[in-house]
């Protein structure tokens, strides 16, 4: 989950979410890239009816993490990440998974489903904030503290029954 600097015009939606600013990349009928965003990023209003379509159905998976993100993803990434994110569409909501458990099932290692989360693009879409290490709550979007570990900690609770 990239975080480098990024200004508002790089995306074709900024929304501003309970746990912050989020950003969203479209090509086509396609969702190239979702993205974490600082807090102090401006709103961008989608910039097509598909991002607006891609800006709705997050909204209402906020409002009801039972129900899945339904996108068109790109393809991205290498075969073990995907393998990954195939793993993490498999965690319920409300649900979680340590990095060991999923490596384990992968016949890897912890650091290495550590890596791929990290390297997730569709986070929300594909849930890596539900993997959280043996003993916590472990890092997300290659962070340890801050507004990434802040949403994080958010979205797991927002799928708490």
């Amino acid at each position: 989950m990239p975080t480098r600097q990024t200004s508002p015009q790089d995306f074709d939606a900024v929304l501003n979410l309970p746990f912050g600013r989020f950003g969203i990349r479209v090509a086509g009928d396609t969702v190239s890239e979702m993205v974490f965003l600082p807090q102090d990023t401006p709103e961008q209003a989608p910039c097509s009816p598909f991002a607006a379509a891609v800006a709705e159905q997050i909204r209402n998976w906020i409002a009801s993490p039972q129900h899945a993100l339904t996108l068109p993803l790109a393809a991205r990434g290498t075969a073990f990440q995907r393998r990954v994110r195939d793993a993490l569409l498999s965690i319920p909501p409300g649900e979680i998974r340590t990095y060991g458990e999923i490596a384990r099932l992968l016949e890897s290692a912890p650091r290495a489903v550590g890596q791929a989360c990290g390297a997730n693009p569709f986070p929300l879409a594909v849930p890596c904030h539900r993997v959280v290490a043996a003993n916590g709550i472990g890092g997300f979007a290659n962070a340890r503290d801050g507004y990434l570990i802040a949403a994080k900690r958010w979205l797991l609770n927002n799928e708490m029954p």
